[in-house]
């Protein structure tokens, strides 16, 4: 194999690895999307309770 053939065959092998890393990642900014829009409704949930029901 070539030199150039070689360097090809890395930078194709170095796409491949970092679109599969891409791919993972804009899953996992997704579940974050997800738990921090669960978190905020679990915070109104919380503020609505506390302010129906003061502590006085």
């Amino acid at each position: 194999m070539t030199h150039t053939a070689e360097n090809r065959t890395d930078i194709a092998a170095a796409v491949v690895s970092l679109t599969a890393e891409a791919a993972e990642l804009e899953t996992r900014v997704n579940e974050l999307r997800q738990e921090l829009a669960d978190l905020k409704e679990r915070m109104k949930a919380v503020a609505t309770a506390l302010y129906q029901n003061p502590l006085t």
